[in-house]
């Protein structure tokens, strides 16, 4: 064998050999994530939604990252459209405390501007300087939401802790109860609306921006709870259900939190991982996988993998495998954007 000192490489972005590669009825064989049911898979999927890194919905690089935008536009109006529908509740009844909830939540709609941004950034192409391209600033806009989720459960315990102690007579109690539950109903419709689409393009921050969405729609439902005990005689329900809504947003801070900085660190689900050597092992030509790494770059996947192969084999048959294992990979794992495949000769140590 001719390449002892330099193994056969093979390194794509997804579709650069023309095999046009795109989603697979093979994804499904990389989503090994079971749902809970009953009540507790639904206060699991409210609180703590998985990511679902192996979403076979759309495999695309470009379309991912237009309807990423789609997503952001569409949530962004309705958000708006919400507070402006509150803003009218404002000028009936003239509450002050209701025109601070309504600038709240205006306010906390704008963070869907940094991902707007990071997705048009995402689809630069790549440069010397910035050689893995831009998606990373996908991760700093899940950042910035993250900030706002913490923002958000401070200013709800700070405020409910400080009616509790001096309590605040709540008017226009109707009115109140009216706007609670249309900022509920629309951030809520919001928060479903992206992270269904985060699922489907593998966007951690969008995912993270849609649980935002809940948190704000939490702060309303609170709103709304609060303006009923009230309206029952009972006035520090307000403050009391505005507590449990704080421990409602720091349950969802902990599930943005895990996705985003999982994916600072280049955290991947393991049963991609498991998936992906499965398939390289099953490669004609190859003898063992000796390693597989992962990350996540924005909404797609980049991966490397070290084979070993007969130490008899051709240079140019140690190429076709890698390439071949390769094209493997596209098809055995959702949202693979390239991949860089080393063959070795089994007797020789990687270098």
């Amino acid at each position: 064998m001719t390449h002892d000192a330099e193994p056969a490489t093979s390194h794509d972005g997804g579709d650069g050999h023309g095999h046009g590669h795109g989603s697979s009825d093979d994804h499904g064989s990389a989503h090994p994530h079971q749902h809970r049911k009953g009540l507790r898979g639904v206060l699991s999927e409210i609180f703590a939604p998985h990511s679902h890194d192996a979403s076979d919905s759309i495999d695309d690089a470009l379309e991912s990252s237009a309807a990423g935008i789609r997503a952001v536009k569409i949530s962004l109006l309705a958000l708006g459209a919400t507070s402006v529908a509150q803003l009218v509740i404002v000028a009936i009844s003239g509450s002050v405390a209701l025109l601070a909830d309504t600038i709240h939540n205006f306010s906390d709609a704008l963070t869907a501007i940094p991902l707007w941004i990071a997705f048009a950034l995402g689809t630069k192409a790549a440069t010397r300087r910035y050689t893995y391209g831009f998606g990373r600033a996908e991760d700093l806009a899940g950042l910035f939401v993250i900030a706002m989720i913490a923002l958000s459960a401070i200013i709800a315990g700070v405020e409910s802790v400080r009616r509790l102690i001096n309590p605040v007579a709540i008017e226009y109690v109707g009115w109140v109860a009216v706007a609670g539950l249309v900022g509920f109903i629309g951030n809520e419709l919001v928060a479903i609306y992206r992270i269904r689409v985060g699922r489907q393009i593998g966007s951690a921050a969008l995912i993270a921006d849609g649980l935002h969405a809940r948190t704000d729609g939490f702060t309303s439902l609170a709103v709304l709870l609060g303006a009923g005990g009230v309206a029952l005689g009972f006035p520090l329900a307000d403050p009391i259900v505005g507590l449990l809504i704080t421990v409602a947003i720091l349950a969802v801070l902990r599930t943005a939190v895990r996705d985003v900085f999982g994916r600072l660190l280049d955290a991947v689900d393991p049963g991609l991982v498991d998936a992906a050597e499965a398939a390289l092992a099953a490669e004609p030509g190859v003898t063992a996988v000796r390693s597989v790494k992962m990350r996540w770059i924005g909404h797609r996947i980049h991966a490397d993998a070290e084979l070993d192969i007969d130490p008899s084999t051709s240079l140019t048959d140690a190429h076709r495998i890698a390439h071949d294992a390769e094209h493997t990979l596209t098809h055995a794992v959702p949202k693979l954007s390239s991949a860089l495949v080393h063959a070795y000769p089994a007797t020789t140590d990687p270098p």
